[in-house]
């Protein structure tokens, strides 16, 4: 079936034929009657099968006829990301070239006062992301009250992002009585539920199992190590040897390692760009602008940028982490191989991605064979620096740093007898104690003689200018010189006991031979 056989409008059709398309795709050609009979719409679609065009073309024919009013759009379309929004605004401005469409973009990075002043000359369809979208409707420079056609895509991003509430208060906001698409590639329990709610009778249009991958992308997994650099030194290595290697986006969990392979990356030499949400829109959309243009040939992206993003010639996909989310997967994946193209998916799996990985393997429907081949980590000395300090130090502790070894006697000490060359007793000799000669034999340990007494210590005489106090050292010139103990030596108790007669306090302290005060009055 051809684009003539839909129903669309002869000026849509001529834009079709300039782009060089003639046959549509199954959910094209299942969705689009169904829009143009205004009809509410599911669409349930793997990545890179043509959604975007299957409801942009009727819309066009839609809004052929009538005109837009200021501050109140004819037809909304939800974006979960800004590059999604950018780019479902350069399909309008390729088909509908021939059309005076008023086309308005309100995403983030952008100044509020641009945004302001094309709503005030009226707007034909809008594209927006959830965030912005309300921030413009709370200042009250925008009603909803006038849309005619709600468009809500890439539903399950929606879902991931934390954008279900607001994409609620937003179909509360439209008129009841509006047209509504809505399209996704996945149906988890909550996408399920806003369906229930916001949609009537919609047709559905589904053209492959939720959540399963293009049958022309080769998907293969690679084990790696736990170490960060050693995935890195690993990613380079299947960068310099893939075949067929036009491009690749290179995918991580987090935004922070993708700043971190981005500089490694380019460190060793490789031409590639970064793209993730803490970039402001600028940086974001020069990055992307690049790589399509194919002036970068990698691109290190975190999760904003696996939703949607119709880039066709992307020969490779690298998922340097393995993501949390087996939905994930599939939107990574579904980079390449896009438009019966094929494509490549490798994905890096260290021990702990194995749950992942089963997950993922689930949710497709098929498992992903490992890499023939070695694959081991390589490292030169170019990748030393990129070590984590720690790591460095502890390679150059075994390397000789530690205690000193007698390498040539330890070494011998573990060989066999007959191998130093020393003869092998017998089992009696083995069992029996070795007998000595008499001349060898060691001398028993002669007795220690007593020590000799030591002289009693002379009691020091007092020092000149200096009184005795009188009752500890008179205590101690009372006692028995003779019975004076040595340094360090305290006297056996009943030595003491022997010594002292009655009367004697020679063994007290001295605090406690002091007299003791009565209280007054007693």
């Amino acid at each position: 079936m051809s684009f003539t056989h839909l129903g669309l409008s002869e000026k849509v059709l001529a834009a079709v034929a300039a782009t060089g398309y003639t046959t549509p795709t199954p959910i094209q050609e299942q969705a689009i009657p169904h829009v143009l009979a205004r009809k509410d719409v599911l669409g349930i679609a793997q990545t890179g099968t043509g959604k975007t065009a299957a409801f942009v073309l009727p819309m066009l024919t839609i809004l052929e006829k009538g005109r837009a009013r200021a501050r109140m759009p004819r037809t909304l379309i939800l974006e979960p990301t800004r590059e999604l929004a950018a780019q479902v605004k350069e399909n309008f401005d390729r088909y509908g070239a021939g059309q005076k469409l008023n086309v308005a973009l309100l995403i983030g990075g952008v100044s509020f006062g641009d945004q302001d002043a094309k709503l005030t000359r009226g707007v034909d369809v809008l594209i927006a992301t959830p965030g912005r979208l309300l921030d413009h409707t709370e200042r009250g420079g925008l009603l909803l009250t006038g849309v005619e056609l709600l468009v809500i895509d890439e539903a399950d991003r929606m879902l991931d992002m934390g954008f279900i509430p607001d994409i609620e208060r937003v179909c509360k906001l439209v008129p009841f009585t509006r047209q509504t698409l809505f399209f996704t590639a996945t149906m988890p329990p909550e996408i399920r539920r806003i369906t229930e709610t916001f949609l009537h009778n919609p047709q559905k249009v589904e053209v492959s199992k939720p959540a399963t991958t293009a049958v022309t992308v080769t998907q293969c997994q690679v084990p790696a190590g736990r170490e960060a650099h050693e995935k890195r030194e690993l990613l380079r290595r299947l960068l310099r040897e893939a075949k067929d290697l036009q491009n690749a986006i290179i995918f991580c969990n987090r935004k922070r390692e993708v700043a971190v392979v981005h500089k490694s990356l380019q460190k060793h030499g490789f031409s590639v760009g970064a793209l993730h949400g803490d970039m402001d829109q600028s940086a974001r959309t020069a990055a992307l602008e690049q790589f399509r243009k194919g002036e970068l040939p990698l691109l290190v992206a975190s999760d904003v940028a696996a939703r949607g993003l119709d880039i066709p010639e992307v020969s490779h996909v690298f998922n340097f982490d393995v993501p949390h989310h087996p939905d994930d997967y599939v939107h990574r994946v579904g980079r390449t191989g896009r438009a019966g193209r094929s494509g490549m998916a490798i994905s890096l799996v260290t021990p702990l991605d194995q749950k992942s990985m089963v997950a993922i393997e689930k949710l497709i429907g098929q498992s992903i064979p490992r890499a023939e081949g070695d694959f081991e980590v390589r490292t030169d000395a170019s990748d030393a620096s990129e070590r984590p300090r720690e790591q460095r130090g502890r390679e150059r502790s075994r390397g000789g740093r530690g205690k000193p070894q007698r390498g040539r006697d330890r070494e011998r000490s573990h060989e066999p007898r007959e191998a130093r060359g020393e003869a092998q007793p017998s089992a009696e000799a083995r069992t029996a104690p070795e007998a000595r000669p008499a001349s060898e034999a060691r001398p028993a340990r002669e007795a220690r003689p007593p020590r000799e007494s030591r002289p009693p210590r002379e009691a020091r005489p007092p020092r000149e200018g200096k009184p005795s106090s009188e009752p500890r050292d008179g205590a101690r010139q009372q006692a028995n010189p003779s019975h004076v103990p040595s340094i360090g030596r305290p006297e056996p108790r009943r030595q003491r006991e022997a010594d002292s007669e009655p009367g004697d306090h020679s063994h007290l302290p001295a605090f406690l031979l002091r007299p003791v005060r009565s209280p007054a009055g007693a």
